[in-house]
């Protein structure tokens, strides 16, 4: 069931990627250079679909960069919680185990 459902996602999802690639294959100009609007001497090609997934690529890796660096504050309260967690666990075997018993106890001494 769970593969039908991936299958059921990915092709229609692999369908629309490629046609949207073929659709927008043409080639545009990216100027980096903004004072030279005539002539840019910072400047590429490349088919627009190229850009448009290079610029969700890259947006999905800086959000999902600036969440990680966001729950930096709950991944540490997690980890200090988990050492804390394993301490008590390990003094709580050491109670439960049984105390060691004296079987008899050492002869008296006459005072004499």
């Amino acid at each position: 069931m769970r593969r039908f459902l991936y299958l059921l996602i990915l092709i229609p999802l692999a369908a629309v990627i490629v046609f949207f690639s073929v659709a927008n294959r043409g080639v545009v100009t990216v100027s980096l250079d903004p004072f030279h609007g005539d002539a840019p001497s910072l400047a590429f090609g490349a088919p627009l679909f190229v850009l448009l997934f290079g610029a969700l690529v890259l947006g999905l890796l800086i959000g999902g960069a600036a969440a990680w660096v966001r729950q930096g504050r709950w991944r540490r309260a997690a980890r200090k919680a988990e050492i804390e967690a394993e301490r008590l666990r390990a003094e709580a075997a050491r109670a439960a185990r049984p105390a060691t018993t004296v079987t008899s106890l050492p002869a008296a001494r006459d005072a004499a």
